[in-house]
């Protein structure tokens, strides 16, 4: 139903061991992960926590065969009891003629007795526009408000965030907290989340839920990213 997604991407790792797990449990049958594993291939995994999890999957282990895993006898650098195998030195080539004179008298560029060279001017970035609104219609006083930032292209939701927060800080405060996927938004125009109430404030760009956290989802250019309190 999902085109191959799990869950979301950061549960795609953990689900695709689960499936090559089964065998273990279940009668023998061939999983069709064509789909599964197609949408791994096409994500930029950056988080280590993420990484752990599809690393295993793509080479058909999975954590319960971690323990298991001959790793001195899968590398060939590395000796019975796992340590470094010992390697001869390279040889050194001849030392050429300028390797005879000290340092000091090398022939040097002629830049080198009178100035460094100029340093190139740094290129303007490109900076693109990125549309952000808050809104709460679940708990307290309802609120929605709207901005509009640039930030470098390339910049992360966090970065976009953080530029609302200094164009209108009394609007677009907020607060994170850092977790092994990476920071996490828990506060919002001083609306915090609430483990107890089962809230959290859900990230949309245009339509769509997104996949990964705002410390690495990089809007596109006239994005409208939506920051809705929502619960689970």
């Amino acid at each position: 139903k999902g085109a191959g997604m799990i869950g979301n991407i950061y549960s795609m790792g953990l689900a695709l061991q689960a499936l090559e797990a089964t065998g273990e449990f279940y009668s023998p049958r061939e999983w069709d992960c064509a789909q599964a594993f197609s949408v791994v291939y096409r994500h930029d995994y950056r988080l280590p926590m993420a990484i752990a999890q599809v690393l295993p999957a793509l080479v058909g282990k999975t954590y319960l065969q971690a323990a298991a895993l001959d790793c001195a006898g899968t590398s060939p650098n590395l000796g019975a009891a796992g340590e470094p195998r010992a390697t001869a030195a390279p040889a050194h080539s001849p030392r050429s003629h300028g390797d005879d004179v000290p340092r000091a008298l090398q022939p040097r560029a002629p830049w080198h007795w009178v100035r460094r060279p100029p340093c190139p001017s740094a290129s303007p970035v490109a900076t693109i526009t990125v549309h952000y609104s808050i809104l709460n219609k679940l708990q307290g006083q309802h609120f929605s408000f709207n901005t509009t930032v640039c930030v470098p292209r390339g910049s992360t939701l966090l970065r976009v965030l953080r530029a609302a927060e200094k164009k209108e800080p009394d609007i677009f405060s907020f607060r994170t907290e850092l977790t092994s996927w990476g920071p996490m938004v828990v506060s919002i125009h001083g609306l915090a989340a609430s483990p107890a109430d089962r809230t959290y404030w859900q990230f949309f760009d245009g339509r769509d839920s997104l996949q990964e956290g705002v410390g690495t989802y990089r809007p596109q250019a006239g994005a409208h990213i939506q920051a809705v309190f929502s619960t689970y």
